[in-house]
């Protein structure tokens, strides 16, 4: 099992250590799978938190056991202090509803981000009203407290909607202060997602890096060079890998998408669980 970069307490530490700057400056947190905490100017935003062993209880006795390779960086409900957190599509490492429930009793005023199309299953999940979430599609924006939020489609395995035409998977553009950061969910690679980038010139981009195999029940994720062209041809300056090292059976080599965006001349940070990423010290 791997061990954390930090856990528990010391990370809680690490982030209560820059909580009250005030400055331009930023920081990320990866908390394993697609899961990361932003903190700037004191508020903080929690990306597609998976901090729970669910799926791992879920499949236990079935043919595709979902293993867990990487220790829990922080019990949810230590998370007393955030302001947003989002939801990119419906799957569970995505939408967990054992991370989510004790977030919210944490934090009863946090705001909750989705795709619009998901409402009705996401507050089912969650156990909430299905008023409260606020919903966005592809190329729709929000203004939430210091963050701005772009929706971007997501195609996982395809670019699937509702009845309505509204996006069932979405990436986000978040916006705040001079920054830029762009958490892609889970997608294939979609050409037509360079051009929102490139127009918020993109600070850092947190890319799946698994792949697409169908031989494993792998679906509809960028693989390590794909991630790598993502974050090139839109210009950004940074990207950070994340959607392995969590489960045995849907993993990759971060060592591969360091080596494709030398390839390519990407900056890049891989980044072990629960370590900090501060834009004091990268930008």
């Amino acid at each position: 099992m791997i061990k954390p970069y930090l856990q528990d307490d010391a990370f809680l530490a690490d982030v209560r250590a820059t909580r009250d700057l005030r400055d331009h400056s930023f920081r990320l947190w990866w908390l394993g799978q697609s899961g990361f905490l932003v903190q700037f100017a004191g508020r903080h935003l929690l990306i597609d938190p998976y901090l729970s062993d669910s799926l791992t209880k879920k499949y236990a006795t079935t043919p595709k056991p979902h293993v867990r390779m990487t220790e829990r960086v922080i019990d949810p409900s230590a998370l007393n202090f955030i302001d947003i957190v989002t939801s990119s599509h419906n799957h569970t490492d995505h939408l967990d509803g054992e991370t989510l429930q004790p977030l919210f009793a944490a934090n009863p005023g946090i705001r909750f981000v989705i795709p619009e199309a998901n409402r009705a299953f996401v507050a089912e999940r969650a156990g909430i009203d299905p008023a409260r979430p606020i919903g966005l599609t592809g190329g729709a924006s929000v203004k939430i407290d210091a963050f701005e939020f772009i929706g971007t489609p997501a195609a996982h395995n395809a670019i699937d909607v509702d009845d309505q035409g509204r996006n069932k998977y979405l990436g986000f553009i978040v916006k705040f202060g001079p920054w830029s950061i762009y958490h892609a969910g889970d997608t294939l690679y979609v050409p037509n997602n360079r051009n929102p980038l490139r127009q918020n010139a993109v600070d850092v981009a947190l890319l799946p890096i698994n792949g697409h195999d169908p031989s494993r029940g792998v679906a509809g994720n960028l693989n390590a060079f794909e991630a790598a062209m993502v974050a090139k041809d839109a210009g950004c300056k940074t990207a950070i890998p994340c959607h392995y090292d969590m489960f045995e059976f849907n993993t990759a080599d971060s060592k591969d998408f360091v080596s494709a965006c030398r390839r390519l001349g990407q900056r890049q940070r891989v980044l072990k669980a629960g370590e900090r990423f501060d834009s004091r010290e990268e930008f």
